[in-house]
């Protein structure tokens, strides 16, 4: 796990550690000495601390005029034992929507597990972004943790399933992963009773 890499090829158009706004403004990484782990894993540097034992995340894009935020995550989402949602909702989630973000991609490619509890932190969020026009969507959910989310049933509040399988998102630029995102969900919402 210590070679798995939060996304860097959009560093271009943004660096959360050099946006003001981004709950994760000033920290400095560590390229050369590896602290965090999920169990007894180490993880790169480059990943970011939000307060779980298990998850770790880096916010790869964030555009306030759009009220946008990409989140990349990796690890062990353990909400039975550790509330991990509790922790990404109060650590990073409130803070992007108080500067106005309301559109939230989650890529969760490195989610490994789920363990669900109940689901009062992600209707939260829900309502957080409701008369907004805005949505939450997890990208690239493995079948494991798809089936656990299911059961929990985060679904009422989170975009997911396979029309949310974009395994080629790192070649999109971000509006470009954006848009097909968009196109996804508009052709998900049209395929609904």
């Amino acid at each position: 796990m210590h070679n798995i890499e939060p996304h860097y090829l959009w560093r271009d158009a943004y660096v959360s550690a050099e946006d003001q706004k981004s709950p994760h403004f000033g920290r400095v990484y560590d390229e050369f000495r590896y602290t965090n782990k999920v169990y007894n894993y180490f993880i790169h540097p480059q990943w970011d601390e939000f307060g779980s034992s298990t998850l770790y995340g880096k916010i790869l894009f964030a555009d306030y005029e759009e009220q946008l935020a990409i989140i990349e995550l990796i690890g062990e989402w353990n909400d039975c034992l550790a509330n991990d949602v509790l922790f990404l909702k109060q650590n990073v989630i409130d803070s992007l929507v108080k500067e106005g973000v309301q559109k939230f991609i989650v890529v969760m490619d490195h989610v490994l597990n789920f363990h669900g509890s109940d689901n009062c932190y992600y209707e939260e969020w829900y309502e957080d972004i409701l008369n907004t026009g805005g949505y939450i969507a997890f990208l690239n959910v493995l079948d494991q943790v798809y089936d656990e989310m299911i059961s929990t049933q985060i679904d009422h509040y989170v975009h997911l399933g396979p029309a949310l399988q974009i395994p080629n998102w790192r070649s999109f630029k971000p509006a470009n992963l954006v848009l097909q995102l968009e196109m996804s969900l508009q052709h998900r919402s049209m395929q609904l009773p």
